[in-house]
């Protein structure tokens, strides 16, 4: 298993950038850095889910509904939500971006900057990155939310997901 370790913004509470940081210090250390995700739809409303390769360094074979990985140096958000796009489900679009959190949960806490894209469900996925990939309505994604073995961050991602667009509805 190869781990890249690969230089980030650290930020503080209110995401202001305080200077560059290996992201394996960032996390060895607990410091705030920036994720960007995105969660996919087709043109029927489904949304993407996956299962992360066992060859990844972080969360190897759990589910994930959500695209992403952390933002380069210098990296808005959006642009680093279209690179992972483009790295592993082979999509070229930049998504748009819908809200931004702090998000506790998984290796260390990180600014999660969560965005929304409708894609083609033809995707193809890189099989390094992705093991399978399908596409679940809200209701099957709530189910399989309680029943697969998801990244951590996969409940409170979608749970905020769900109300921010009811909110904005």
């Amino acid at each position: 298993m190869c781990v890249v370790d690969e230089l980030v913004e650290r930020v503080d509470d209110q995401d202001r950038v305080l200077g560059p940081v290996s992201r394996r210090q960032a996390i060895r250390e607990g410091w705030l850095h920036r994720v960007a995700v995105t969660v996919c739809r087709d043109e029927r409303g489904r949304i993407l889910v996956h299962r992360r390769s066992e060859e990844v360094s972080r969360f190897p074979g759990l589910y994930e509904l959500g695209v992403g990985g952390a933002a380069n140096v210098g990296e808005p958000y959006e642009q680093a939500a279209a690179r992972e796009l483009a790295e592993e489900v082979g999509i070229r679009t930049l998504p748009r971006l819908l809200f931004t959190f702090i998000n506790r949960s998984g290796l260390s806490p990180h600014w999660l900057g969560v965005h929304e894209a409708v894609v083609p469900d033809n995707v193809v996925p890189n099989s390094d990155e992705v093991a399978w990939h399908g596409w679940l309505t809200e209701p099957e994604l709530r189910s399989a939310l309680l029943e697969w073995r998801f990244t951590p961050d996969s409940n409170e991602t979608f749970t905020r997901y769900l109300t921010f667009r009811t909110a904005r509805s």
